[in-house]
């Protein structure tokens, strides 16, 4: 009869127990909002109006900006002088930030001597830019066909940027669409860059760990 008072009251402590545990889930805070986090940081901010407009496209002078601000890359060593542009002059609104992306190779410019700032981006062109700010892990080849291998449509992501995008995928900058689906080729939404940088923000507090076993030295 003690036995079995014992194993009735030890099944009531795990239900409580469990029941507690699905209690705090239910209790949870909100899931995190990505344009919160990076307004609050400063990294990026609302128009005017007071809206967002997370659906507008990002020019590459805006994400020039951005990438400024969130990677602080005024405060690294610049890899090369000031760079002449025609169509960015000392006048233009972004022409600080450019010249630090610039400078610090994380944005190439185009043949010459031209950044056009307005253009539009892809996802792929985009996400490859912010995991070369953050830092391009040097994965295998065999890691980066296994990273991209789930994606549906990790085809369409042009070659010269599978290893970065590899770097964006793995550590969470990239926001799926339905199905997995990556959308490389999509445009670059400011909600796009707004996911990535509140990843970005907590990745400075909890890294991901490498895939892989770096070799000896």
């Amino acid at each position: 009869m003690k036995k079995e008072r014992f194993l009735s009251a030890l099944s009531l402590t795990l239900l409580l127990t469990s029941l507690s545990a699905v209690a705090q889930v239910q209790r949870s805070p909100d899931p995190i909002d990505p344009i919160a986090e990076v307004t609050a940081a400063g990294w990026m901010t609302a128009y005017p109006d007071g809206n967002f407009r997370s659906e507008a496209v990002l020019s590459r002078a805006e994400l020039a900006t951005i990438l400024v601000k969130a990677f602080r890359l005024e405060q690294r060593q610049p890899q090369q002088p000031e760079i002449q542009l025609q169509d960015v002059p000392a006048s233009h609104w972004a022409y600080a930030d450019i010249q630090a992306v610039l400078r610090n190779g994380i944005m190439t410019g185009y043949r010459q001597g031209r950044f056009f700032p307005e253009q539009r981006m892809t996802r792929a062109e985009a996400f490859s830019i912010i995991a070369q700010a953050y830092g391009v892990f040097q994965f295998p080849e065999a890691s980066i066909a296994e990273i991209l291998e789930p994606y549906p449509d990790a085809t369409d992501i042009p070659a010269w940027a599978k290893k970065s995008m590899a770097t964006a995928l793995y550590e969470g900058f990239v926001n799926l669409q339905p199905d997995r689906q990556i959308v490389p080729l999509a445009p670059m939404t400011r909600g796009d860059a707004a996911h990535a940088l509140s990843v970005y923000l907590r990745r400075q507090q909890a890294p991901a760990e490498l895939p892989w076993q770096p070799a000896a030295l």
